[in-house]
């Protein structure tokens, strides 16, 4: 088992199947030594957490909880591609959409529920470029959606 994997462990993260997609993408895609994660939900066992927006449906703090999820499932994409996460060099970029009630600004703070679990996953190679993005919807309701860009080693 890698150190990473171990590492999940011991926080209590057992990570699901990568996901199927559902439509015509792929969920990861390589070019040179970086890795494009297509934008993943806060699905568990095929089942959205949470649905609808921040600021009106859900809290800040819920939000939070979702970016975490949905992090959980942009790791076992990597996992489920890479076969091993300590082949990870470092997280590049998050691009972070949330669905937004109207007037609703946080979106950084509910993208901290994404970036902080990164830091705890890989340490200072979890740290990253980031956007955090409020949108009127997300498909299926989603309140959170993220692509992550990963460097890796072969």
């Amino acid at each position: 088992m890698s150190k990473v994997e171990q590492k999940l462990l011991d926080m209590g993260i057992v990570l699901p199947p990568s996901p199927e997609p559902r439509f015509t993408y792929v969920p990861c895609k390589r070019t040179g030594n970086l890795l494009y994660l297509s934008g993943q939900d806060c699905r568990i066992n095929g089942e959205l957490m949470y649905e609808g927006k921040i600021g009106s449906d859900l809290t800040i703090e819920q939000g939070q909880e979702a970016a975490r999820q949905v992090i959980i499932n942009c790791l076992a994409v990597l996992k489920g591609y890479l076969g091993d996460l300590d082949r990870v060099v470092q997280i590049v970029k998050l691009l972070g959409f949330v669905n937004s009630a109207p007037g609703f600004g946080d979106q950084p703070y509910v993208m901290n529920g994404a970036s902080n679990l990164l830091v705890e996953v890989f340490g200072e190679d979890g740290r990253h470029a980031r956007s955090a993005i409020g949108t009127s919807d997300l498909p299926f309701h989603t309140p959170v959606e993220i692509e992550i860009i990963v460097e890796i080693r072969d």
